[in-house]
């Protein structure tokens, strides 16, 4: 995205046209919730309430466990991701990106594959989300793939093997995903379709409480 973003009103927007090069959906399209394949523009639809807090939740969830253990960061739509070889431009719900990370982040745009992608399926977005995204998000190398569906209450973690095909991982016989990109982080799925969902009070707190039971002796 250029520095130069072209102010759009509402009505330009409803009327934008079905294709578009790479620089115009950059300056004019890419901060209005818009995605570009190959030229095509996607218009991506208002989040429903239960995609915005479950969005919520997962940033806050992350924010915390990268305050306290400064491996990464996680980063909010509408903010770009250019996989590497492809015409094509995505603004996953989250991204996570570790320090170690060899691509390149700027101020808007991710370059390369980031270490997780996480996308909350809308009733607009079942077949992108669960198809066309995770074909793309397993070529461009993003070492997992998270995505959940408020609607049906189901989540569904993908994670790059040694040939670099994904693979479902499942959640352990308490409903805890772990991932060894995130040490000691346990994400409870059954906590996800609470109503409502804890504050951040409440995830600050359990998250301190993962990672300070995984020092010796509880040691501060």
């Amino acid at each position: 995205m250029t520095d130069n973003i072209l102010t759009l009103d509402i009505d330009h927007l409803l009327e934008s046209p079905s294709f578009v090069d790479e620089q115009t959906y950059l300056d004019s399209y890419a901060a209005h919730h818009f995605e570009w394949v190959e030229g095509r523009l996607i218009r991506l639809s208002p989040l429903a309430r239960a995609h915005h807090q479950l969005d919520g939740y997962l940033f806050m969830l992350l924010t915390a466990y990268f305050t306290l253990r400064p491996l990464g960061e996680v980063l909010r739509h509408p903010f770009i991701l250019k996989l590497s070889s492809m015409k094509r431009f995505r603004e996953p719900d989250l991204m996570v990106i570790l320090k170690s990370n060899p691509n390149q982040a700027t101020n808007t745009q991710m370059i390369g594959a980031p270490d997780i992608c996480i996308e909350i399926i809308s009733p607009e977005s079942v077949e992108r989300d669960t198809v066309d995204k995770l074909r793309e998000y397993e070529a461009g190398g993003v070492t997992e793939y998270w995505l959940f569906d408020p609607a049906k209450q189901t989540s569904r973690f993908y994670r790059l093997d040694t040939s670099r095909h994904y693979q479902e991982v499942l959640p352990d016989a308490t409903g805890n995903y772990a991932t060894p990109l995130l040490p000691d982080l346990k994400l409870h799925v059954p906590t996800l379709w609470q109503t409502p969902l804890p504050d951040i009070f409440a995830i600050v707190r359990m998250v301190e409480g993962m990672l300070t039971s995984t020092l010796p002796n509880n040691a501060p």
